[in-house]
């Protein structure tokens, strides 16, 4: 298996077509090996090398995609998110110790504010006219010198969890963690140099850089990089791009369906060998939609970026994609173990994960890691924070994250078992329960949701539904009605802190 970003592009001597973008030409396999070298000379004569780390603000897009691959091979990258306010870029940027900036050329937003007021270095990336897709020059006032490549135990990205309810956390993986989840993610899918990804994800997520990018690479296949995700667009790069495969998150998913109808031409002439989705449970009924829809499996992975992404997939057919599972183990192992103690076991319990993809541990914070690793049956263990189990075809299902676990007077309700109860209901087309705080029971069961077009359904009528299916104390107590529910960076719906995201509550 091969333990570095420059093995894994150099592992396949063929002209595969690397990263695309629409109206653009592709980058062939030799056009990224040939870019990833006269990279690494310039950032070496800027005076970064391995032990160096570069934050990367640049749109989504085949030069993001191509910047991430080959500044990889040089130095630790640090893809941050564009949409970051000035303060949200100096905290990040000071507390990633960042050597230097990349930007595109021309910028003059927050992130170059942010690092010339913390002193960094400035590294701008250009694209000449008619340049292929990816392909691009760097320039800095930076000099100086160094030649040494980054080794299998050197970091090649870090990303920050999401902070939800605590300072976010940093997440090294080493060149060995990034390489490996590749490799699984490559294996599970079982990705050809036929195959092609459409990339709608944001490429500073590791669903995006590992799952599109860095598994596509690994298989001498194709990316084409759409700018972002956008439902009005999808279907027309879809006809333009020619993908056998795209990964999204389960909101996007969503979103795609609702436009599907009206694209059903483009539907038929497609010629996808499977859809995928993570970075969120997939809901049973969004599962077999898409299924119907496109005529293709659909392939929940479950991943993470303390696993470099993927921890476990729905298998390809034959075998079965369960609907409401993330599949079977497909990369590192995958067990349970007790919640608060430090021992595996069978049932219901906190999923945990060791294996070469798992990074080394949170920098800089050895409480979290006290409680986050442990040893067991000869292997170091990871909690993930998710609660689940195994089924007797050992396919997981998960019952949802720890934290998100609703305590209603001691009763414990799993948001997502609600969630499926409530997208029965015909004319609800999204929803996230989550825990409302009660003065004396601790938490409560409320649900935001978004209906179909031109639904007239109540608040009521959504109770009273709810009540005909499940025990009296999971039927939420409060339902909100929304045209849109608030989402992440990600576009992920999130739970921790929605009641007061949505006003329901005051903000501590």
């Amino acid at each position: 298996m091969q333990t570095t970003m420059n093995a894994l592009l150099q592992q396949h001597a063929v002209e595969a077509k690397a990263i695309g973008a629409p109206g653009r030409d592709w980058l062939t396999y030799g056009g990224l090996r040939d870019l990833s070298e006269a990279v690494a000379d310039a950032l070496h004569g800027m005076g970064i090398g391995a032990a160096d780390r570069v934050a990367i603000v640049l749109p989504n897009g085949p030069e993001m995609a191509a910047a991430f691959v080959t500044v990889a091979q040089v130095a630790t990258t640090a893809p941050l998110n564009p949409a970051y306010r000035e303060e949200e870029y100096k905290f990040y940027l000071e507390d990633l110790k960042a050597k230097a900036l990349l930007i595109e050329e021309g910028y003059d937003g927050p992130a170059l504010a942010a690092a010339q007021s913390l002193g960094m270095g400035i590294i701008r990336l250009s694209v000449a006219e008619n340049a292929p897709a990816g392909h691009f020059t760097l320039t800095s006032e930076l000099s100086g010198t160094a030649s040494v490549a980054p080794g299998a135990d050197d970091v090649a990205l870090i990303l920050h969890t999401s902070g939800t309810t605590s300072r976010p956390k940093i997440v090294p993986l080493l060149q060995s963690n990034v390489a490996a989840s590749a490799e699984h993610i490559r294996a599970s899918l079982e990705l050809s140099p036929g195959d092609r990804c459409m990339n709608v994800m944001p490429l500073f997520h590791i669903h995006g850089l590992l799952a599109a990018v860095s598994a596509s690479l690994a298989a001498g296949a194709s990316v084409w990089c759409a700018p972002g995700f956008d439902a009005l667009r999808f279907f027309t790069w879809m006809k333009e791009a020619e993908p056998t495969w795209y990964t999204a998150v389960p909101t996007m998913h969503q979103a795609i369906l609702s436009r599907a109808g009206r694209n059903a031409e483009v539907i038929e002439a497609a010629n996808l060998r499977f859809l995928r989705s993570s970075s969120a449970s997939l809901p049973a009924q969004v599962m077999v939609k898409l299924q119907e829809t496109f005529g293709a499996p659909v392939i929940e992975g479950y991943g993470m970026t303390e696993a470099a992404h993927q921890m476990a997939s729905n298998p390809l057919p034959p075998r079965a994609q369960k609907p409401g599972a993330v599949g079977v183990e497909a990369g590192p192992k995958v067990r349970i173990a007790h919640e608060t103690e430090d021992h595996l076991m069978e049932g219901t319990g906190e999923v945990v994960i060791s294996g070469p993809n798992v990074t080394p541990g949170y920098e800089g914070n050895p409480q979290a890691n006290a409680k986050s690793f442990f040893e067991a049956e000869g292997a170091r263990w990871f909690r993930t924070g998710d609660q689940g189990a195994f089924d007797d075809d050992g396919y997981l299902h998960l019952t949802g994250r720890l934290k998100e676990i609703i305590n209603r007077g001691g009763e414990k309700i799993s948001p997502l078992e609600v969630d499926g109860v409530l997208l029965d209901h015909p004319e609800v087309a999204q929803v996230v329960t989550f825990a409302l705080p009660h003065p004396k029971l601790g938490e409560e069961v409320a649900a935001a949701i978004v209906l179909t077009e031109g639904s007239q359904a109540t608040e009521k009528d959504i109770r009273a539904f709810a009540t005909e299916r499940m025990a009296d104390f999971k039927v939420p107590r409060k339902v909100i009605i929304l045209d849109e529910i608030p989402k992440g960076a990600t576009g992920k719906m999130q739970r921790i802190g929605l009641a007061e995201k949505l006003g329901l509550v005051e903000k501590a």
